[in-house]
This record gives C-alpha cells, sequence and structure tokens, in this order.
C-alpha cells in the first residue's frame, strides 16, 4: 500500500515539472515565432504577453483534468469508502477535492508570473488584478478537476482514465482562446470556442494579468460562466460519486 502510495505522489510531483517545463517552451517558442511574423493580429498587445495567461489557463487545465486519478487510488485504497460512510454531503466532499486541486496549481500560476518576467511581459501587479488571478485559477481548478473526478466516476480505471483525459486536453486548450484570437477562427471553431469553458478561464486572465488588457466578453460575464459550470459539475459528480464504491 505504501508503494502505491509512494507512486502517486512521484507521478503528481513528475507531471507538476513537466507542465510547467512545457508551459514555457510554448510561451517562448510560439511567442518569438509569431511576434517576428506579425501573423496573428493581437491588437496593441505583443504577442508573447497575449499568450501568457493563456499559458497560466493551460498549465491549470494540464495539472486540474488528471485530478481525477487521486480518486481511483483512493478508491483502491479504500479511503472512497470511508468518506461515503461519514454524514458529510457529496456534494461538499466533490467541492473540497476540486477547492484543493485549485490551492495546489497557485505554484503554477507563480512559476509562469516568474518566467512571464524575465520574458519582459507587461504584467499587472494591482492588488486587485494580482487578487483576482488567483481567485481564477481556483475556480478553474476547481471547475476542470471536478470534471476529471466525473470522468473517474465513469470509467473507474487509471488506464481508460488516462486514456479519456489525454484525448481531452489538446482540444479543449486549441478550441479557445489560449493562443489565438478567437476573431480569426473558422465559424465553427468560435462557436466551439464560446461554448468552451477554457475560453472564459483565458478571458479573465487576460483583463486581470495584463496591463492595458480587457475582456472580450467582461469580466463579470466569465466570472458567471465559470461559477455556474463549477456548480453544474460539482451536482453532477455529487451523484456520481458513490458509483466509485461499487
Amino acid at each position: 500500500m505504501s508503494d502505491v502510495v509512494l507512486g502517486m505522489e512521484n507521478l503528481t510531483r513528475r507531471f507538476g515539472t513537466f507542465t510547467a517545463v512545457d508551459a514555457v517552451t510554448l510561451s517562448v517558442n510560439a511567442g518569438e515565432v509569431f511576434a517576428r511574423s506579425g501573423a496573428m493580429p493581437t491588437g496593441n498587445i505583443p504577442y508573447l504577453d497575449f499568450i501568457a495567461p493563456g499559458i497560466l489557463a493551460q498549465s491549470v487545465l494540464f495539472v486540474a483534468i488528471f485530478y481525477g486519478i487521486n480518486v481511483i487510488w483512493e478508491r483502491d485504497l479504500g479511503i472512497v469508502r470511508r468518506f461515503l460512510a461519514s454524514p458529510t454531503p457529496r456534494a461538499a466532499l466533490v467541492l473540497g477535492k476540486g477547492l484543493s486541486a485549485g490551492v495546489r496549481t497557485l505554484s503554477q500560476a507563480a512559476i509562469v508570473y516568474t518566467i512571464s518576467l524575465f520574458l519582459g511581459v507587461k504584467l499587472s501587479w494591482s492588488p486587485a488584478g494580482l487578487l483576482n488571478v488567483l481567485v481564477i485559477v481556483i475556480i478553474a481548478t476547481t471547475m476542470f478537476a471536478t470534471f476529471s473526478l466525473i470522468i473517474a466516476c465513469l470509467v473507474k480505471t487509471c488506464e481508460r482514465f488516462m486514456g479519456v483525459g489525454q484525448s481531452l486536453t489538446m482540444p479543449l486548450f486549441f478550441a479557445s482562446s489560449a493562443i489565438y484570437p478567437t476573431d480569426i477562427m473558422p465559424g465553427w471553431l468560435k462557436t466551439i470556442s464560446r461554448l468552451n469553458p477554457l475560453t472564459y478561464v483565458v478571458d479573465a486572465l487576460r483583463a486581470t494579468m495584463l496591463t492595458g488588457s480587457t475582456s472580450t466578453f467582461g469580466l463579470r460575464y466569465d466570472y458567471a460562466v465559470m461559477l455556474l459550470t463549477t456548480a453544474a459539475l460539482v451536482l453532477v459528480c455529487a451523484r456520481l460519486y458513490p458509483r466509485l464504491a461499487i
């Protein structure tokens, strides 16, 4: 049992490191290429600045979408049965796990901020902006971690879970405004991006992280989409959570 726990912690640690390195590599390479070519219409914002919030959103997504594997391990260790035997509401259990993932992902924000600073990205250092970024990261991670828990409740095995998680991350990332504006998307992709919660995470981060940047949809609208989506996912996951013990 101790070997399983150690293996889980080691995998989580390795994946977090990979995500940070991957985010930095993508931001530098893509930023330099498009900045020199001038191919990406980002208005008065340099392309490297434009994608910095998208890279943070990418880190949040990639970490959170695999969070559900922890629940599968907890089931194998008998922890899920103990949770279900407690009087704690199922929704509270699910929300607690999502918020726990959100707090842990704050380190990703620190890494992206540090690298962005060295790359010359014009970050906003206002207290309100920083607070908004922290809140957005926590909400977004909670949202995608809860979605990950739903997947875990349905597939129930680590192998199937990893396959589903890997097949979802890149479509969610590229069908958002993380690395290019929605205005240049073809109509069908623009429609998908409007249904993609990650689009609103990126939009909110872009409005609060950068100096002189604004929200495309409105910051209140971004928050509303994220909170309503999170609430809906928590309710669905609360119904499915007992299935893990079967």
